[in-house]
């Protein structure tokens, strides 16, 4: 949509839009009300400083909102199996969704990512998941800005 249109959005869009880049209220609030942005980086920035700031309540709002990482259906029933069982251990294990950014790995290898690092991240003490946890969605966050601001409005 380019961050010039971005910027010129009306607020309620705007803030409708950071939330499906992150799904804590008062983060997307606060990037909406923070704009106009002058560059990417800026607004990446403020993403991250926002990010930084959520309290637990928040980082949990943002955690409810994730989509949970599927299979293709026509993946072999094993991994979708597999995957199931890993999400079901680490929801038990910590009480939230499981959230990792794949952007640098090939959509070919995304199902072995999450599954390896469910499996390491399930020996992380709970304070240092919930580190890990919010470091991931502020890159998530970055990700999904980055997508909204320079997607071709013709697709």
């Amino acid at each position: 949509m380019g961050l010039a249109h971005f910027n010129s959005l009306p607020f309620a869009a705007a803030e409708a839009a950071f939330l499906e880049c992150c799904g804590s209220l008062r983060w997307a609030h606060r990037m909406a009300a923070h704009r106009p942005y002058p560059d990417l980086g800026a607004l990446l920035a403020a993403s991250d400083e926002a990010g930084y700031d959520l309290a637990p309540g928040d980082i949990a709002e943002a955690l409810v909102a994730e989509p949970a990482t599927c299979l293709h259906h026509d993946a072999p029933r094993a991994a979708h199996l597999a995957l199931r069982a890993a999400h079901a251990a680490y929801e038990s294990r910590f009480g939230h969704a499981f959230v990792i950014c794949l952007d640098s790995y090939a959509p070919s290898q995304h199902v072995d990512q999450v599954l390896a690092g469910i499996r390491v991240r399930l020996a992380h003490e709970v304070d240092e998941e919930r580190a890990v946890t919010a470091e991931e969605l502020r890159r998530l966050a970055r990700s999904r800005i980055v997508e909204l601001v320079t997607a071709d409005p013709g697709r």
